[in-house]
Order: C-alpha cells, then structure tokens, then sequence
C-alpha cells in the first residue's frame, strides 16, 4: 500500500500569517514603548537580597514590612524554598545604597530574629545604563551579522527573508514580557540572543533545502517548490522543538526562580522562531518574488571555452 504524501499548503495561507505577524509586531511595539519593559536591576541599578527564614514566611508581608520601613516599589518572591525570599529592590532616596543590604536585614530582624543573609548584591545605575546601551547593541550587531553572512550563503531575498523573520522573533518576545510586566534582565537578554540564534539555525535548514529544489526541481512554481520545500523539513522542525521545548519547559517549572526569566524567554522564542521559519522567512521571498534564475550557480567561462 503506497503510504500517504502529505503536503500541506503553507504558502497557500501566507496572506494570513502575514497579517498575524504584522499584528503581533505592532502590538509588541505598542506594549514596548507604551508600556515600556520591566528592566531588572542589571539594568536600572539596586540591591539584590537573598535571605533565609527558620520557618515558610509570605512574601507579601515581608513586602508590606519593608515598605512600612521606607524600602518602595521593591519585589519579594520566594526562592528555591518557601523559606528563602528573595528582595529585588530599586535605589531609594533616604538610603544609603552601598549599605541597603545590611539595612533590610536589620529591618527584617526586627520581625524575625531568626532570619540569616544568604547574600547581598549591589548594582550602581551608572553600571545598569552602561548594560543597557550594551544589550541594545548587542541586538542590533546580532541581526547586522547574520543579515550580512546570510547574504554571502545565500542570496539577498534570503537575507532579507531571515532579518525579517529574526526581527519578528525578538520584537513579539519582548511584547510579551512588555504585556505581562515580566522582569527582563541579563538572563533574558541572553535567551533572546539564544532565540536569535535557534531562529537563525532553523531558518538556514530551511533555505538550504529551497535553494536546493530551486536547482534540481525543474517543474513547478515558485509558490510549489517553497511548499515543497517547507514540507520536506517540516518533520525535522517540529521534532527540533518539541524535544528543545521538554527541556525548556523543564527548566520553566522545576528550574527555580532564578531562570525562570530565561526559560519563560526561549521557550516563546522557541514557539514564535519555528513559526518565523515557515512563514516569515519564506513569505519575504515570495514577496520579493524569487525565481529560479536568482539561485542558478553561474558557469565559468573557462569551461565554455574549453567545450567549445
């Protein structure tokens, strides 16, 4: 019995997608600089405190208690245990912020003598702006270098076709930590670049094949060949994120709070990066309406020569 070919139309839907992503862009960006993202203290500067309890205390009266002793818009959350916290706070104006760590403690004592500092960290704002003029550079020589390496692999649709996708990817991750109040902060910024790279693999994988059909295959359109093409690694996508999604998710639940952040990041990234992959990437070439002719290898002329 001859096993079934299935063959999906994804460019056939391309109209769709492409008003999808445009969508989720425009609202990301809206949530970025509307809203503005939730910068950690890598980047705006503060005191980072991890404390540990003789018994499981609640963090939001722990919160209520720093607050009533003049420590604002600080963030308390449990860490590891629900016997350890951990206090996020940002500068305050009455405190001295090379010593706050100390201060908190003594703040916490008084309620619970039994508390011990596990460690205390202090990050000046000088620092937190040098590290955020030093992400978005990063993001954006991210996205230089791979525009340029994709246009040397490749050809200039494809480059255009993979910045386009990995924009894509890192805009609507930020939209969401800029939607739900998410902190983002060096271990995000680190999943996003992570992101950047994952897109980037899957997006190749899928060029390659493309340019491949484009050469051998010698009916069929444009359109067709892509769809070929994007069915042919559609089984290799799916099975490279799902088992890197098991990981992610792992580490997202059972990983502690410390990198949930970053787990939380790729794990989106993951999702939105195969999507980009098939639709974004492979859209932008139809676009720029990609013929056969692009992607022939050019003979040499020395060759002809010698034939004839």
């Amino acid at each position: 019995m001859k096993p079934v070919d299935l063959r999906f139309d994804f460019m056939g839907k391309r109209r769709l997608a492409a008003g999808l992503s445009i969508l989720f862009v425009v609202l990301s960006l809206i949530d970025i600089f509307v809203e503005g993202l939730d910068l950690g203290l890598d980047f705006t500067g503060g005191t980072l405190v991890e404390v540990e309890f003789a018994e499981p205390t609640d963090p939001e009266s722990v919160r209520q208690l720093l607050e009533r002793a003049g420590f604002e818009n600080g963030l308390v959350q449990n860490f590891g245990t629900e016997r350890d916290l951990l206090i996020r706070m940002p500068p305050q104006a009455a405190t001295e912020q090379a010593r706050m760590g100390d201060q908190i403690l003594n703040t916490l004592r008084d309620e619970y003598p039994k508390v011990e500092m596990r460690q205390s960290n202090f990050v000046g704002p000088a620092v937190g702006e040098e590290l955020t003029e030093d992400a978005g550079l990063a993001l954006i020589a991210a996205l230089a270098v791979v525009m340029v390496y994709i246009l040397f692999r490749f050809t200039k649709q494809f480059a255009v076709g993979a910045v386009a996708a990995l924009a894509h990817d890192v805009i609507v991750v930020l939209g969401f930590f800029a939607l739900f109040d998410w902190t983002f902060d060096l271990s995000v910024l680190a999943a996003v670049l992570a992101v950047i790279g994952y897109s980037l693999n899957d997006t190749i994988v899928v060029s390659d094949r493309i340019r491949e059909n484009f050469r051998t295959v010698r009916k069929g359109t444009s359109l067709e060949i892509i769809n070929r093409s994007l069915n042919q690694t559609l089984g290799r996508t799916l099975v490279t994120s799902f088992t890197t999604l098991l990981v992610l998710l792992a580490l997202l639940f059972a990983g502690g709070e410390m990198i949930r952040g970053f787990a939380l990041a790729l794990t989106i990234g993951i999702v939105v990066g195969t999507y980009s992959s098939i639709y974004v990437a492979a859209s932008v070439l139809v676009a720029m309406k990609i013929t056969r002719e692009d992607l022939i290898i050019p003979e040499k002329e020395g060759v002809d020569s010698e034939s004839s």
